[in-house]
């Protein structure tokens, strides 16, 4: 067999493996679950994402369970309080930061370990801290029944304050607690880093948070409610609203500084089971499935839900 033949086959045969080995490649990548279980009776609430992994906190016991969002598998990782587990972030150095709900409280989670790194209470009944979000020198956390959020200030490298070193702030302005429902509940930066948002879940009213001075304003998003607003993620520019009982996430663009914004889209989902806040990686959406429709017992089954984001 002379050269030109050898290298004229070689170069097919090559061509041969490239083209059948991608699609073996994405048929691989699209083998990641896109239902997740999770442990029955867990009822979870928050979600925080890093890498590969996923935290959940379950709000009838307070237990954490992270899963590989790659193979599905799961195990606990602290144990149960007593005590709920809602909101949930997670921070570079694989701190979890979780709102403790009744309790009135929050804490400070080693993800590799499970050890309580610290705790802090905030205040005593009638409370429910509901959600957390993380900024470059502080985690805030709302309240759904006090119209306060809490500051936990971040102090060099990341060093957590003592118990007593956090700071509550009054909001005024705009924002009115109403009733006895379900007031504010999650919360995110603006995409400028400058302010917050807070989602009123009563209402359905988005809100702009001054955290120097406590002043709320409107969020400006014609024609569109966000009623049963849970959980919320910023991702560049867009903000991913949770509405739990309708079973959808309202796709809104928000400009720099947070004080008007456009529905784009809502994502849906025939696997939502009011789902109650989200987190993304891998390229994707990540929600667990409250069903507060369904009576809880030790053996209700839950799942996380996998959606695109675009």
């Amino acid at each position: 067999m002379n050269r030109r033949i050898r290298t004229a086959l070689g170069v097919a045969l090559t061509a041969t493996l490239v083209t059948t080995a991608a699609p073996a490649s994405a048929a691989a990548h699209d083998r990641r679950p896109s239902v997740i279980a999770l442990p029955d009776g867990f009822q979870p609430e928050g979600v925080a994402a890093a890498g590969r992994y996923a935290w959940f906190g379950s709000r009838a016991t307070g237990e954490i369970y992270r899963a590989d969002l790659i193979t599905g598998a799961g195990k606990q990782v602290s144990p149960a309080t007593g005590t709920p587990s809602l909101g949930l972030k997670v921070d570079p150095r694989g701190r979890l930061f979780v709102a403790g709900g009744t309790a009135g409280d929050a804490r400070v989670i080693d993800t590799r370990t499970g050890a309580v790194l610290a705790s802090y209470r905030f205040t005593e009944a009638p409370t429910f801290v509901n959600d957390v979000t993380l900024t470059r020198d502080a985690a805030w956390f709302t309240d759904s029944n006090r119209p306060v959020l809490y500051r936990l200030p971040l102090g060099r490298g990341g060093t957590l304050p003592p118990a007593d070193g956090f700071t509550t702030l009054p909001l005024t302005g705009d924002f009115q607690q109403t009733g006895t429902g379900v007031n504010l509940n999650g919360i995110a930066p603006t995409p400028d880093g400058r302010a917050l948002i807070v989602v009123q879940s009563n209402t359905g009213t988005l809100f702009r948070v001054d955290p120097a001075t406590g002043v709320t304003t409107a969020v400006d998003v014609p024609g569109a409610t966000f009623l049963n607003g849970d959980g919320l993620l910023l991702l560049g520019r867009t903000l991913y609203v949770v509405q739990n009982f309708l079973n959808q996430v309202a796709v809104v663009d928000l400009n720099r500084s947070g004080t008007t914004g456009t529905l784009r889209r809502v994502i849906t989902d025939p696997g939502f089971d009011v789902p109650t806040t989200v987190a993304a990686a891998l390229g994707r959406l990540y929600l667990p499935n409250g069903r507060f429709t369904t009576p809880p017992t030790p053996t209700t089954p839950y799942t996380v839900v996998a959606v695109d984001p675009r």
